[in-house]
């Protein structure tokens, strides 16, 4: 069982289920052999904060073990402005605690916006290959990679994929998940 915990990324905001990023990559994965179950952790709006408050409870709700966690967090912790320093703490907190329990991630950065500021761009952006080199993890360098920008595969809000785009997440993603996996 694959755990995506994220955000309205991994969570499918504005899509029905069966079109989200659990559904289809689910789907990815089973059409190449893989018979995993991906299951849905995430929440719409959550910053990394609040993701590392619900961490525990989530994991044990899940009623067994992951063989992979997919963390996607921080796109709203960027949105909101946060301090990067304080997203790094939450995110180093969850991958520590994911850690302890031995359950492999796949982490999946994301980038600044470029109003933000050079400053704000090269902390956060740079946090992932941190945090990925000080856990030993997997890293997909950007959650939305190919997507970004382009309205033919984003929603009206200009911010989430629509169904075309979380396709193309899934085939950019899905390698890495493979390997994740193949290494677990």
């Amino acid at each position: 069982m694959i755990w995506a915990f994220g955000d309205s990324l991994s969570a499918g905001y504005g899509l029905p289920p069966a079109a989200g990023f659990t559904a289809r990559l689910q789907a990815a994965l089973r059409q190449v052999g893989v018979a995993a179950t991906v299951r849905n952790g995430g929440v719409s709006g959550d910053t990394a904060a609040q993701a590392r408050a619900r961490l525990r409870w989530g994991l044990r709700g899940l009623g067994a073990t992951p063989d992979l966690v997919i963390v996607e967090l921080g796109a709203n912790d960027m949105l909101r402005g946060l301090p990067v320093p304080q997203a790094k703490a939450n995110l180093d907190a969850i991958l520590t605690e994911l850690r302890k329990r031995r359950i492999p991630v796949l982490l999946a950065g994301m980038r600044a916006a470029p109003n933000l500021g050079p400053d704000y761009v090269r902390a956060f952006d740079g946090m992932y290959p941190a945090l990925a080199a000080k856990h030993r993890v997997p890293r997909y360098p950007f959650f939305l990679d190919g997507v970004a920008g382009n309205p033919r595969l984003l929603q009206a809000d200009g911010l989430h994929p629509n169904p075309r785009g979380v396709d193309v997440i899934v085939a950019r993603l899905l390698p890495s998940v493979r390997q994740a996996l193949k290494g677990k």
